[in-house]
């Protein structure tokens, strides 16, 4: 089999699996729909996760969690994306969503191309729930420099002085473990976003969303050891955006879990207790529970 070519079996898992989902955007984006009515929820996975993620919490709700670009059964992008370029691209999911302004929930990745779809669309994102956003870097971290071994092997490789097989071999020797696992396509995505991260540039993009009116909610584990609730407070602080509603989980981490799945649904029952969908729907000024389940 050539290299890059889908196998047989291959084929026929990611096609199983998108009978299993709903296409948006007229069939250019790839989610799970939850509830029978237009979704007033759009959940956004974090880095080498998918839509899955987020069954447990949007269960009950009039929800969509998508596949970003890269992840689940969506294809890579075509070039290395920022998150702002990611969200420009699933903004055409907007339309298959409740009107009125919607609940943008993010995790870790997620929340980086939420920050972005607020700010570019503040009439229709009026709350954003993130949980293990890294929107800046842990205080003190500073600008972390590759190895003087990788930097030089990056260089002699630009030259073509080195092969490309020795320079893989640095990246695995000195990448993280997601720069590891990742393809070259999705490694360029996650140099930007990393690079996105150490500049602390998520707040400042969020200040005019927040001043128009946007309500942000923050939900982190107490043992996240990735994303720094630290820094981001910092960060926002120094934007001047505030943050309306704060829950720090007990037992939780990065990766979402029960603990996790928990704060998130009550934390989304009051994000969408501020927010009321379009007049003239059968839900107008319907508020719904914080624990999701539809009166």
């Amino acid at each position: 089999m050539a290299p890059g070519r889908l196998s047989t079996h291959d084929r026929t898992g990611i096609l199983a699996r998108l009978m299993a989902l709903s296409s948006f955007a007229g069939g250019r984006l790839w989610g799970a729909r939850f509830g029978g009515r237009p979704p007033r929820v759009l959940a956004l996975h974090g880095w080498a996760r998918s839509h899955a993620d987020f069954g447990p919490v949007l269960e009950g709700f009039d929800a969509v969690a998508l596949d970003l670009a890269g992840f689940g059964v969506a294809p890579e992008p075509p070039e290395p994306w920022s998150t702002q370029r990611y969200a420009t691209e699933i903004a055409q999911v907007l339309s298959d969503m409740a009107p009125g302004p919607i609940v943008v929930l993010g995790h870790s990745f997620g929340a980086r191309v939420g920050v972005h779809l607020a700010a570019a669309n503040p009439d229709r994102v009026g709350s954003l729930v993130f949980t293990g956003a890294p929107l800046a870097p842990f205080p003190g971290a500073g600008q972390a420099r590759p190895a003087l071994v990788y930097r030089a092997g990056r260089a002699l490789h630009r030259a073509h002085l080195l092969p490309s097989s020795r320079m893989e071999a640095l990246r695995h020797r000195y990448g993280s473990d997601d720069y590891r696992r990742a393809t070259p396509m999705m490694r360029g995505v996650l140099v930007k976003a990393v690079g996105e991260t150490a500049s602390s540039g998520y707040a400042p993009v969020l200040a005019a969303w927040a001043r128009a009116g946007g309500r942000l909610a923050l939900v982190w584990g107490d043992g996240d050891r990735v994303a720094s609730l630290e820094g981001t407070l910092s960060s926002l602080a120094e934007a001047r955006v505030p943050v309306a509603d704060e829950t720090v989980v007990a037992g939780a981490g990065h990766i979402l879990g029960p603990p996790l799945h928990a704060a998130l649904r009550e934390a989304l029952g009051r994000a969408l207790l501020q927010e009321r969908p379009g007049a003239g729907g059968e839900d107008a000024g319907r508020p719904v529970p914080a624990d999701g389940r539809p009166s």
